[in-house]
């Protein structure tokens, strides 16, 4: 397997689809339904910010796109309240069904650790939704630890 940093919107907005899709299923009240060029103008206007990498992991026999990660350098300055401190943050990651269950999630996010240490960021950060049990027990199995918890209430 092959991971190199990307500016091909165009592939990472086609290999965004499946996680799209599962967001919409999820949470239609929240997500729209996937528009292959709407999405695809977000994400090259995404790749062109500098805090915004994206992963590509391809086959190496093939030199087939097999799944991504999009992660962002994030920067939150000291205020009166908190202590300043930096991330790097998962968007999203994302292997394509036929690959799953092979440990090319756990390549991308050891590709993800070694990154953040390059970088001199100590901490990496991410959510995820929480009817996505396979996320959960992926992120689980890494070791992310919950420290903070965003619940919300409709109000009719």
């Amino acid at each position: 397997m092959n991971i190199t940093q990307t500016t091909n919107y165009a592939v990472i907005a086609e290999l965004n689809k499946p996680v799209h899709d599962l967001h919409f299923d999820l949470y239609p009240n929240y997500f729209k339904q996937y528009d292959e060029k709407k999405i695809t103008t977000a994400f090259k206007k995404l790749v062109s910010n500098t805090n915004h990498i994206f992963l590509l992991l391809e086959d190496e026999k093939q030199n087939f796109p097999i799944g991504y990660a999009w992660v962002e350098i994030r920067n939150y300055p000291e205020n009166p309240f908190k202590k300043g401190y930096h991330s790097l943050y998962v968007h999203q990651l994302n292997i394509i069904e036929a690959k799953r269950n092979k440990g090319y999630g756990s390549q991308l996010m050891e590709y993800i650790y070694s990154l953040a240490r390059e970088k001199e960021i100590a901490l990496v950060e991410l959510d995820y939704w929480v009817k996505n049990g396979v996320a959960k027990n992926f992120y689980k199995k890494h070791g992310f630890i919950k420290y903070r918890e965003f619940v919300y209430k409709e109000i009719n």
